[in-house]
């Protein structure tokens, strides 16, 4: 009897890569911890993902979008790399930040695709339109394509 070739499957030895979509909100924050968490346990690469807005509107109406988004991106990254140097010596995480552009589900979509995420955590959506068009979560877990972790 000889073995079959098996295909490539996601998460059969535990996450590799888990991505985590920040905002600058709290709520992002602590996904970001919790997936930090999930990472250094599992020994995976934590992914930390910030999605920049496009916004037309705003391009139209002469803001400086572009420059707005791209001061948002690196005070997050300054921000991630104050809590990773604190937390040296007691906790090591390997870590990667992206930064992707487009609405955040889009953005997170591609950067879950391109990094071949095994997991994905966001925090809980802490805007009310969300009741209108659904939230980013429930977004990603109606998707089914990597387990979702929402982070409240």
């Amino acid at each position: 009897m000889t073995e079959q070739p098996t295909k490539f499957e996601r998460g059969t030895d535990g996450p590799k890569v888990i991505v985590a979509g920040v905002d600058g909100s709290q709520s992002s924050f602590r996904a970001a911890a919790y997936a930090a968490g999930l990472a250094r346990r599992q020994n995976a690469l934590l992914a930390l993902v910030y999605v920049q807005p496009v916004l037309a509107s705003g391009a139209v109406l002469g803001a400086p979008v572009a420059e707005t988004t791209g001061a948002i991106a690196e005070g997050l990254i300054e921000e991630i790399r104050s809590a990773t140097e604190q937390a040296r010596g007691v906790w090591d995480v390997r870590w990667e930040f992206h930064t992707f552009h487009g609405d955040p589900y889009s953005g997170l979509v591609t950067a879950a695709d391109e990094l071949k995420a095994d997991a994905v955590v966001v925090g809980a959506s802490e805007s009310a339109g969300h009741r209108i068009v659904g939230s980013v979560a429930v977004r990603l877990v109606k998707a089914g394509r990597w387990p979702v972790t929402v982070v409240p």
